[in-house]
């Protein structure tokens, strides 16, 4: 049955259990089963190798959420190579500098994404073989791809490529506060104990069905991919468009009888807000699983009002990570209570540390960073030794501990609870955003003088972004102007949502932008 330790040994160990269980159903794009999709892992495993791919290598994955994209990820995985999944709704440019920056060995894209991405690679002198699927949906796009290729070339059917666990398998870009994503690298070792902890505390089994409501960027995914697959389980694939929309997704919930739940609570926000979630039927759901930011306590309250069933989870971490403490949401939340939930206790494969300024552990009861150890903490990041060294501390006896740079008190319970961040980073919708990176798109607009960006919290709609912004003269752009020029530079959730020009933004007496007073102006 193979060493469970890598990721796509998951796979092969729930084919051969269960070969006719519905794997992956995509909603009006068809379904495969584990035999099925094993099948085709294997067979886009064998065309990499014949295209001289194997371990150590990176593989570009851009195109929507499919079956295709799944058989795409463990194909990769089983050919020794890393996935680095791309945002297909990001700009070109971007998605041509993270394939540039990882340097990949070959990209596997959708028709509709493959034009404007090969094009900006160009420019940065770079040219991959790219494997680009004219149609996706239900795995046929890659399947049609695979059969025409071994038409023409056949690929020797060969082993999975023998990879350790501390092997990378996949690289994840997060926003980098030089303005520029940074990849953060993970292990099939790191993602197989996160995937055990799961399995663990969650205790799935084949009849469940998880949502996959996270794109495959974020690292949501890993736990709706891999646990869902470990198990026999069937995986829901929930399209982009129908994400977003909480009056498409509310009933699609109750209609695919989805028992484990996992997104950000800016979604669940939306279906209690927008959902009319007491017309339908949510008997099947047992879990509802949340992560990646702030719960505020008022629609929490309000979702398990209408939702009471399920139990409740807070799950925390960030990428480099992923989940490291965990909190059950009691049955009954006080109505006074106007804090959020904590961010609760360290998972078992993970250690914490609370430290003050000076990297000396705090006492309970104390505030500081909440620092991570233990078999789950990231490679480190793709080419950014100095960065790398900067994100770890190291103790006395020379463990490394990764920084997170969010304040935390741990009380007396061992629950911990979450303050805020140390730096300019937020959390918007799930995804970590470094307004550095805002405001360096922002200055790459030829009228814009000065830029800075500044995160407001929101009880309502969680984290919105303003931009201060200082024009040269006579050549202020509109709003809407503004609006599109971010469309063509920044994913759509690090677009800020309102713009202010001033005549010039306030310094500090180091001359450096003083975003205190910003926030004062605000």
């Amino acid at each position: 049955m193979g060493d469970r330790s890598r990721l796509h040994e998951l796979l092969d160990h729930s084919a051969s259990l269960w070969p006719e269980r519905i794997a992956i159903e995509q909603p009006d794009n068809g379904s495969i089963t584990y035999r099925e999709l094993a099948g085709l892992a294997d067979r886009m495993r064998d065309r990499l190798r014949e295209m001289g791919l194997g371990p150590g290598d990176r593989v570009a994955i851009g195109m929507r959420k499919s079956i295709d994209a799944v058989a795409a990820i463990f194909g990769i995985l089983k050919s020794g190579a890393a996935y680095v999944p791309l945002d297909p709704t990001a700009p070109a440019a971007r998605s041509a500098y993270i394939l540039n920056d990882c340097a990949v060995k070959a990209a596997v894209l959708e028709e509709g994404v493959a034009g404007r991405l090969l094009a900006e690679l160009a420019k940065l002198g770079a040219a991959p073989p790219a494997i680009v699927l004219e149609g996706i949906g239900g795995g046929h796009g890659l399947g049609m791809f695979l059969q025409r290729e071994n038409e023409k070339r056949p690929a020797t059917r060969r082993e999975n490529a023998a990879v350790s666990q501390d092997a990378l398998a996949y690289i994840l870009y997060t926003s980098g506060s030089t303005g520029k994503p940074k990849g953060v690298m993970l292990s099939h070792g790191n993602a197989a104990t996160f995937v055990d902890w799961c399995s663990a505390t969650f205790q799935p089994n084949e009849s469940d069905r998880f949502s996959s409501h996270a794109p495959f960027h974020f690292d949501l995914s890993i736990l709706d991919i891999f646990v869902s697959i470990k198990h026999g389980a069937t995986l829901v694939l929930i399209g982009e468009e129908t994400a977003k929309e909480p009056g498409r997704l509310a009933p699609l919930i109750s209609e695919q009888r989805i028992t484990i739940w996992y997104s950000t609570p800016s979604i669940l926000s939306l279906l209690v807000q927008y959902g009319k979630l007491q017309r339908h039927d949510y008997s099947s759901l047992r879990l509802v699983l949340f992560a990646g930011e702030v719960f505020p306590v008022k629609h929490l309250r309000a979702l398990k009002g209408l939702i009471p069933a399920p139990r409740y989870f807070n799950l925390y971490g960030p990428t480099e990570t992923n989940v490291c403490t965990f909190y059950e949401i009691p049955a009954e939340i006080p109505q006074d209570r106007t804090e959020p939930s904590p961010i609760g206790r360290a998972c078992s494969h993970c250690r914490l540390m609370v430290v003050n300024e000076e990297g000396r552990e705090v006492a309970a009861g104390g505030e500081g960073e909440l620092c991570v150890g233990g078999p789950a903490v990231m490679r480190g990041y793709w080419n950014l030794p100095e960065q790398t060294g900067q994100a770890f501390l190291l103790d006395r006896s020379g463990q490394r501990w990764y920084k997170t740079g969010d304040i935390v008190v741990k009380e007396a319970d061992g629950n911990h609870l979450f303050i805020g961040r140390r730096d300019r980073m937020v959390k918007r919708r799930g995804y970590r955003v470094e307004l550095g990176e805002i405001e360096a798109a922002l200055y790459l607009n030829p009228a814009v003088q000065e830029a800075a960006a500044i995160g407001l919290h929101d009880e309502e709609q969680g984290v919105r972004i303003k931009a201060f912004l200082t024009c040269r003269e006579g050549k202020r752009p509109s709003v809407i102007e503004l609006k599109r020029f971010c469309v063509e530079h920044l994913p759509s959730y690090m677009i800020p949502d309102f713009f202010s020009f001033q005549n010039s933004l306030p310094k500090t007496s180091t001359d450096k932008l003083d975003y205190q007073r910003l926030k004062e102006l605000d």
